[in-house]
């Protein structure tokens, strides 16, 4: 799967999730980016092993956080350019502090 293909399954799930769609669809969506099959050196060194599986995993995991990422950028500049209330940096201020109060 391709690094464009990975981001639009991003792009699907935020889209899927906010159309009211069952979160085991999504699950199984974003699934789909993460190899099923991995090709590991034929040693008994457990770290070689976790690091060739480490390495085959980062690709598709940074494509999809690229994804999630390019999505709030799009609709976040959308929001600021079309709404009057508090720029984005406002609302993910005050849900950082509500996260950090929910953990004390």
């Amino acid at each position: 799967m391709t690094e464009s293909e990975i981001q639009l399954k991003a792009i699907a799930a935020l889209t899927a999730l906010r159309g009211g769609v069952a979160q085991d669809y999504v699950s199984d969506l974003l699934g789909e980016v993460i190899p099923t099959r991995f090709l590991v050196p034929d040693t008994d060194d457990a770290v070689e092993v976790g690091a060739a599986v480490l390495t085959q995993l980062t690709g598709p995991v940074s494509a999809l956080v690229r994804g999630f990422i390019l999505a709030f950028e799009t609709v976040a500049d959308a929001y600021d350019q079309t709404e009057s209330g508090g720029p984005t940096e406002q609302i993910l201020q005050a849900l950082a502090l509500a996260i950090a109060s929910d953990t004390e």
